[in-house]
């Protein structure tokens, strides 16, 4: 669990993580090193879950790690699976990650959205309905990693 006082706005306490994958964690179906070591130290905090309709076909390849689950979902109503997804996890506990125009519902309803902007842009849908946008998928994963972060940028 992170728990994270925010000046302001109250104690912000997640459970879960959860990414999309191509677009946020990875480009063109691939992950980097890093990304896989942060993931893996991440583990050790929250209970990560990552949603794709795995368009690649890479994602049991590149995602190895037991304590992350990965959930493949269908093309169909992409953005409804994700929301609901969350939904089941707990929105209050739940921080999501995406980029896409499919991920807006999911960075809207936990209690913590960040919007990737990697190598395949963003949604700007996904800009407007996050908390936190950075610039790469470590800078997502580090925000977790480092919550003084998340403090530092929702502060009121």
């Amino acid at each position: 669990m992170i728990s994270v006082d925010i000046p302001g706005t109250g104690t912000l306490e997640l459970e879960y993580a959860v990414f999309d994958y191509n677009g946020t964690l990875a480009a063109d179906g691939r992950i980097s090193s890093d990304i896989r070591k942060k993931l893996s130290a991440l583990a050790d905090l929250l209970e990560i879950h990552i949603l794709t309709a795995d368009t690649f076909g890479t994602v049991n390849k590149e995602i190895n790690d037991p304590r992350i689950n990965v959930t493949v979902i269908v093309p169909d109503a992409q953005a409804e699976q994700k929301r609901d997804h969350i939904q089941k996890l707990g929105p209050e506990r739940t921080a999501a990650a995406g980029n896409g125009a499919n991920d807006v519902l999911m960075l809207s309803e936990g209690a913590l959205g960040i919007c990737v902007i990697g190598k395949e842009g963003a949604y700007s849908g996904s800009l407007q309905a996050c908390d936190i946008a950075v610039a790469s998928p470590l800078d997502a994963i580090d925000l977790f990693l480092n919550p003084d972060r998340i403090r530092a940028t929702l502060r009121r």
